[in-house]
């Protein structure tokens, strides 16, 4: 998951045309909205100009300045995309409910409030990481987000043997659970 740092980092390459910045956005989240598309009656060349339209969006409001994302980049590009591709599904008389049924099928606002409070769990859970500290932090990295295996762990930090490392990995997230819930408390 990204950091909020980085993606505003994205956004204000997006407002300057950095072609990294771009680059991206597209390779992060472009995948997620063809799949949705297909799977909604829609074609790739579908999913690339609802795409297309929803960076030309997201481009116009970081080049405002006064933006502020509120949810993680893929959620807020993922609502746009849906409510531009069920605006283009009815004119083509493809998909014909009332605005009522939409809003019934597709409560994008409960959809954001979720993926908010997801974010925000996300951010408790960085910030629970960051306090966990050595060698917890780096063994819980190296199994959850690197994807190595506990043998790989076991020679990279020392330990006799794969089981000590699960044992450990075990203790350190017991650790991190703790700390998670302790700050998960204090924000409600």
């Amino acid at each position: 998951m990204k950091t909020i740092d980085q993606e505003k980092d994205l956004l204000t390459g997006l407002a300057a045309n950095d072609t990294n910045a771009i680059e991206t956005i597209y390779r992060e989240n472009f995948a997620t909205i063809r799949s949705f598309i297909i799977k909604n009656n829609g074609y790739p060349d579908d999913a690339y100009d609802i795409f297309q339209e929803a960076m030309i969006v997201l481009f116009e409001k970081a080049k405002s300045g006064s933006f502020n994302l509120s949810c993680q980049l893929q959620t807020y590009l993922y609502s746009i995309c849906r409510r531009l591709w069920l605006k283009k599904l009815q004119k083509q008389n493809r998909y014909n409910p009332s605005i009522e049924t939409i809003e019934e099928i597709v409560p994008v606002e409960d959809e954001m409030e979720l993926h908010e409070k997801k974010d925000k769990d996300f951010l408790l859970m960085e910030g629970a990481l960051k306090k966990i500290g050595e060698p917890c932090k780096s063994l819980l990295e190296a199994f959850y987000i690197e994807k190595k295996s506990m043998p790989e762990i076991a020679s990279a930090f020392g330990y006799t043997n794969a089981d000590n490392a699960k044992t450990q990995k075990y203790k350190c997230l017991v650790r991190l659970k703790k700390l998670f819930f302790a700050q998960y408390k204090n924000k409600e």
